[in-house]
């Protein structure tokens, strides 16, 4: 007897349908093909052993199953409900009814007790199954409301084995209530938005002084510039960091979905409780640690899976104490950096991962961290070659794509004892959000570009002219300062920032001057 039951495989960010083929017939013998890895393959014994603590008679047949197509690679557990439903179907006994099999798509790790655990992927999969024109999905309960969050699909969350037979065999979904029939999940994605756009447990109000620092992040939020930020210990870089998400615009759902998608590939939505794991609202902040190596960074591996950058799709990617990371790793991020994607090629696929992130990057000036600061109890013990040695850990071409460089300060004592709060993120965002709502008017005809940050030369030449007196100001400082075309469009982007959050149409000296002040870092200051 031959059964098809239809479930999918997460290729990069997307998923693909798998047809999953049983054949049986009287014997003892299981073949499954089709390019499974090893935990396809052990699916066999989970299903046995699920099957039996399950009450359900072994099966003691001979199958051949065919995972097609056959070109794409088959990992992970998610395949033990729909290789397990299809070989009940294949008894041809009834024990599954075959009647409903091609309106579902059908996902799920099977634990031995018959329980559903949680799957990866589940978003993608959603969106494939409202593709591929299925009438609902089948997954587990863990992963109903993330998957419930793609339109036109009936989405069921079951809790294990038992209850997906009993729903495909059109059976009420209570034996002791025959009333209670099966719904299928939703939720109000709405309402998720209203709730959660915005993190509540950090504000810029936290922050005391650095009141040139904080510009130059509103500068940075408003136009999506990458920045970098250089000061003492203490002095707190990490601290307004992890702010910036508080006064980025919020997400829309087009950008939700996608950063959703990229976060349920590798498994995070399921790290959370509650219908906050449904759909990521609030813009990722990842933190990886400086002993990250250049795979778990840009994403790939044996079987590709996206990494840092890509986690930080649509939101802010902090990079602290920056010469500590290793060379290699800081130099795979220059092309994601320009072309905002990355893909992985190997030998038997290539993928591609959006990557289109804030990086900011935080450091000391020295290795002890005290060079150029005037306090007699922390002087600087680092020689001028240790200095050199450390600074030139970042290379020319990195430091060149990063348009904000901005030294910061430690805090003094009055300022750390001011009761008064600083500005809040509320009031930060406000100016970011008209600088943003300019931007968006301005590109509205481009579906690859919405802020300053991501201009192509083109429109460089369209939207930052100079007049006379700013054209000269910025010839001198090229040469001057030895910067390279590539600061030269960066600095124009930052002007234009600078310009649309004081509304001002064209951009003016001022705007220029302000925006050329944040290239104090770069090569021909940085090796002085």
């Amino acid at each position: 007897m031959l059964i098809k039951i239809f479930s999918a495989a997460p290729v990069g960010i997307d998923a693909v349908p798998v047809t999953i083929e049983v054949h049986s017939v009287p014997g003892f013998d299981f073949t499954l093909v089709g390019l499974p890895d090893v935990s396809v393959k052990e699916s066999h014994e989970r299903i046995l052993a699920a099957l039996t603590v399950s009450g359900i008679e072994q099966l003691h047949r001979c199958y051949t199953i065919n995972m097609a197509p056959a070109d794409i690679k088959k990992e992970g557990a998610a395949f033990d409900l729909p290789l397990a439903i299809g070989m009940l179907a294949g008894i041809g006994d009834e024990t599954v009814k075959t009647k409903e099999l091609g309106h579902y798509m059908i996902m799920g790790e099977l634990s031995l007790d018959g329980s559903l655990q949680p799957i990866r992927g589940a978003l993608p999969i959603a969106l494939c199954a409202r593709k591929e024109g299925f009438k609902g999905l089948i997954l587990p309960e863990a992963n109903a409301e993330e998957a419930a969050v793609v339109d036109g699909l009936e989405v069921y969350g079951l809790k294990n084995l038992r209850e997906v037979i009993r729903f495909l065999n059109g059976e009420p979904k209570d034996e002791l209530n025959p009333e209670e029939q099966w719904t299928p999940t939703t939720i109000n994605t709405q309402a998720l938005f209203d709730e959660l756009a915005f993190p509540t447990d950090v504000d810029f109000a936290d922050v005391r002084g650095q009141f040139k620092v904080r510009r130059a992040v509103e500068i940075a939020a408003a136009g999506g510039h990458n920045m970098i930020m250089v000061g003492p210990p203490g002095a707190g870089k990490s601290m307004i960091a992890k702010r910036i998400p508080t006064i980025l615009p919020p997400l829309t759902l087009e950008e939700a979905l996608e950063t959703t998608k990229i976060h349920s590939i590798v498994g995070l939505t399921n790290k959370k409780k509650g219908v906050s794991s449904a759909l990521i609202v609030q813009r990722p902040f990842r933190s990886p640690h400086h002993t990250i190596t250049d795979v778990a960074l840009v994403g790939g591996g044996t079987n590709p899976h996206p990494g840092e950058i890509s986690l930080a799709h649509n939101g802010v990617l902090f990079l602290d104490e920056l010469p500590e990371y290793k060379r290699s790793v800081l130099e795979v991020m220059r092309q994601p950096l320009e072309d905002r994607h990355i893909t992985v090629a190997r030998t038997k696929e290539t993928v591609d991962y959006p990557a289109s992130f804030m990086l900011v990057a935080a450091m000391n000036p020295c290795p002890c961290g005290h060079y150029g600061e005037n306090n007699p109890a922390h002087p600087c013990t680092c020689t001028p070659a240790q200095v050199h040695r450390y600074l030139s850990k970042i290379s020319g071409p990195l430091l060149d794509r990063i348009d904000i460089q901005c030294e910061i300060e430690a805090v003094s004592y009055d300022q750390l004892r001011d009761d008064q709060p600083g500005e809040t993120s509320a009031a930060i965002r406000e100016r970011v959000l008209r600088a943003r709502a300019i931007q968006t008017e301005r590109f509205k005809h481009s579906k690859l570009v919405h802020c300053n940050a991501m201009m192509n030369t083109k429109m460089v030449r369209q939207y930052c002219a100079l007049d006379e007196e700013s054209d000269k100001l910025l010839e001198f400082t090229m040469t001057k300062l030895g910067l390279s075309a590539r600061a030269y469009d960066r600095i124009l982007k930052v002007a234009r920032t600078i310009a649309d959050l004081e509304g001002s149409e064209n951009i003016q000296k001022q705007h220029l001057l302000e925006a050329i002040s944040y290239r104090s870092l770069d090569r021909s200051t940085w090796a002085g």
